[in-house]
């Protein structure tokens, strides 16, 4: 398997760690200088995800916690790959994401935001890449929802995602933006991000991978590495 490795320097692309606008930047990141801590034996001898066991739904949010029907919303199909600068595919990655569902509400004691959650939908799912670098699953559209940052503060529609690398301890955190989304202009953790990275967690609608009278298509690939790097979180 290879490792997750990319410049979370590159001020270019990714996202500072302290970004006042996005309030509780100030409250976490850090004020001195990073030290480099040299890794010990349990950073670099797992555990490791080669032979990682995943059940037949865990990347199907429309069906992996279904209690008595199907849930609310549009269902989408997000689809891509992830490669390294040159294009070349990273196989055998486990991603992880989490969303919110079609109101805008999390399935988290934290979440009290007053939208109804959806009995049928846990908001959360899994896969591997395969050889080549692909991977799938379907989902629910997540809804924009409040959040205390300011004033009439919205959070776009958006879908956390999770890459892991050789082992739990290679981790890259982003999220992916649908295209043409009002309330991209006013999100401070959107904005947050330099303006040549923005466009790049943006997913694009790909009427090839729609699905007929079921669901509708986005592609968003991961680069790792290089020029068109893709942001992830630093903070």
């Amino acid at each position: 398997m290879s490792t997750i490795i990319y410049n979370r320097f590159d001020e270019e692309v990714h996202p500072p760690r302290l970004s006042p606008d996005y309030k509780s930047t100030v409250l976490r990141a850090p004020t001195k200088p990073l030290i480099v801590v040299k890794q010990s034996l349990s950073e670099l001898t797992g555990p490791i995800f080669g032979d990682f066991n995943l059940g037949p739904l865990d990347h199907d949010l429309t069906k992996n916690s279904v209690v008595n029907g199907q849930p609310l919303g549009e269902r989408i199909v997000v689809h891509g790959r992830v490669v390294n600068e040159n294009g070349q595919p990273i196989p055998n990655t486990l991603i992880e994401i989490w969303q919110a569902n079609s109101a805008g509400r999390y399935v988290h004691k934290v979440d009290q935001h007053d939208a109804p959650l959806d009995p049928n939908f846990l908001g959360a799912g899994r896969c591997m890449t395969d050889k080549d670098g692909n991977y799938k699953f379907y989902t629910i559209k997540p809804g924009a929802y409040p959040w205390g940052n300011h004033y009439n503060a919205w959070r776009p529609n958006h879908i956390h995602f999770s890459l892991f690398g050789a082992n739990i301890t290679n981790r890259l955190v982003t999220q992916m933006y649908f295209p043409g989304d009002p309330l991209l202009q006013y999100d401070p953790i959107f904005l947050g991000v330099p303006p040549k990275g923005r466009d790049l967690l943006i997913s694009q609608f790909d009427l090839s991978i729609t699905e007929p009278h079921f669901a509708l298509g986005y592609r968003f690939d991961f680069v790792l590495r290089g020029h068109n790097q893709t942001p992830f979180e630093n903070s």
